[in-house]
């Protein structure tokens, strides 16, 4: 009788750790398409970084984070954490895909986060895009670019 009592703990023991440990996984998962939790990390990893927007992409697998003073910042999905770049001046290629929902970077100090990045509509994909674009003149030469007539 003990035998068959104690084999019945140890199957609820077991079903019980199973089931947690699955619960535990699929949380995490969902925590990754937080925008909180990519606030945190790119927060955690550049402290002293103002954020203005992020946009992640269609398939979670990338934030695009605009920042203070026009720079801009990358996160991307590593599994169980997100890996945080900032975007340095001059260091980043930006160019149009067939589908206006994307564009192809080319991160020039970063190659392994390259890649084409598609959005949820044609717009963000465009906002983006000018982040990254008006991220590539270095802020000193944009202070020495002529001013088109009519003012900026």
């Amino acid at each position: 009788m003990s035998l068959v009592v104690w084999t019945i703990v140890f199957a609820l023991v077991g079903l019980t750790a199973y089931v947690s440990t699955r619960m535990a996984k699929g949380s995490e998962d969902a925590s990754l398409a937080d925008t909180g939790l990519a606030i945190l990390e790119f927060g955690r990893a550049f402290p002293g970084e103002a954020i203005r927007s992020l946009h992640r992409t269609a398939d979670s697998n990338a934030v695009f984070v605009r920042l203070h003073d026009n720079k801009a910042g990358f996160m991307r999905n590593m599994g169980n954490h997100y890996a945080c770049h900032l975007i340095e001046p001059g260091t980043v290629r930006v160019r149009a895909l067939p589908d206006q929902n994307g564009f192809s970077v080319e991160f020039l100090d970063a190659p392994f986060h390259n890649g084409s990045f598609f959005f949820n509509s044609s717009a963000e994909a465009a906002e983006v895009s000018l982040w990254l674009l008006g991220n590539y003149v270095a802020a000193a030469d944009r202070d020495t670019m002529p001013v088109p007539a009519g003012g900026r």
